[in-house]
């Protein structure tokens, strides 16, 4: 190949190209710019782990309130929008029976169910409440799921895309305003304050502790304290909060990565989830080949919707508000992150679900607060320009 066919076949592939070139040159040019900001001071270790953190959470919640989406595309290959009105009735759900059990002898059973009266429920508090609640939230988002699909969805099932999407519309419209209905339309707060774990620097001394609520670093005259300080290393003066996190997100982050293990494993270990990654890859040749695709269906609903409800009750145990909206606002960000990561792949939305999160988080960095949702989907735009079918893009459930 001569000189001038070599330069003529590069030129081509930078044009056809361009738009990887662009991202990666905007890539470098922000780790640059993050790099710069570190080395220089104008952006400190401690805010930048902190909202390192706090977007790892957050994705954490939106991957795991995602995979339930996404099952539900891959299996029955229509895009849920009563998905988002799923995770506020687990959440309702779940916090309803928090709030029975946590406040029996403070108010009536019916004031409370409503979410009256103000029990104080934590992680550290009522950690058993908190169980509960969140097991009565996967156990009410999986009975809805099964119950919507009997009445609405499996009628259906041989109607187009369209009509059943159309038809989760509805299904979400009559949900949202029926939690209004017995709930009402207030925004209101659910938990107690909680404790926060952090990497804290106490007169020179670095380590691991709990500060209670109220408390400040600053303020206290050392260690002893603390509830709890575990020493990892000296350094600095004065007294300072490194890098700290809530217990509620602490919980949140070990709850969902556990249930993604768990679906890990399910999907990979398990004759279900063998069955369930033969019909998303070709759902003919599965029920030629014997596999009960009925049955099938009712267990991603199941798993799905049990996920999605745990999900609801973990965002509002961390968020500590919650309103008869709440999931269908959070439904864009769920979305968002299943399309990133390839709809219809698990772990396509495990992945997509903790990007979104990390990248609404971190661009405050570089963006004022009321822009870095805007970032969020400039992201979304700039991943599907690259890979149009996401970053799973072609597969399924693995």
């Amino acid at each position: 190949m001569g000189v001038a066919e070599q330069l003529t076949r590069g030129r081509s592939i930078v044009r056809g190209r361009i738009d990887v070139l662009l991202v990666t040159l905007l890539v470098v040019l922000l780790g640059v710019d993050l790099l710069g900001q570190l080395v220089g001071g104008a952006l400190g270790f401690p805010f930048l782990a902190s909202v390192f953190l706090e977007g790892l959470v957050v994705g954490l919640a939106y991957g795991l309130a995602g995979i339930g989406l996404s099952m539900t595309y891959s299996i029955l290959n229509f895009a849920n929008f009563a998905h988002g009105d799923t995770v506020t009735v687990g959440a309702f759900a779940g916090w309803s029976t928090a709030y029975v059990l946590g406040g029996l002898g403070t108010a009536g059973v019916g004031s409370l169910f409503l979410l009256g009266g103000s029990p104080s429920i934590s992680v550290l508090s009522a950690f058993g409440v908190v169980v509960i609640g969140a097991l009565t939230a996967g156990a009410s988002g999986a009975a809805l799921s099964l119950a919507l699909d009997r009445v609405v969805y499996r009628p259906m099932r041989s109607a187009d895309g369209i009509s059943l999407l159309i038809a989760s519309i509805g299904v979400a419209l009559g949900l949202r305003y029926l939690i209004a209905f017995v709930y009402g339309t207030d925004v209101r707060g659910v938990t107690a304050p909680v404790s926060k774990l952090g990497l804290f620097r106490l007169e020179g001394v670095t380590g691991i502790g709990l500060i209670r609520p109220g408390q400040r670093v600053g303020e206290l005259a050392g260690a002893g304290e603390l509830p709890f300080f575990l020493p990892v290393g000296a350094g600095g003066t004065g007294s300072e909060v490194l890098v700290s996190l809530t217990l509620h997100g602490v919980a949140l982050a070990i709850a969902a990565s556990g249930l993604m293990l768990g679906v890990h494993l399910l999907l990979q270990r398990t004759k279900l989830g063998t069955a369930m990654r033969a019909m998303a890859d070709n759902k003919p040749l599965a029920r030629v080949t014997g596999i009960p695709t009925e049955r099938v269906i009712r267990a991603t609903w199941i798993v799905g919707g049990a996920l999605t409800g745990i999900a609801g009750f973990l965002i509002v145990l961390e968020r500590g508000t919650m309103s008869f909206t709440f999931g269908w606002l959070l439904l864009l960000f769920i979305f968002s992150a299943v399309i990133l990561g390839g709809i219809g792949s698990i772990y396509g939305a495990m992945a997509g679900g903790i990007i979104i999160g990390l990248v609404d988080s971190m661009a405050i960095i570089w963006l004022p607060s009321s822009l870095t949702k805007a970032a969020a989907f400039a992201v979304l735009i700039l991943v599907l320009i690259v890979r149009p079918d996401g970053l799973f893009g072609g597969v399924t459930t693995a």
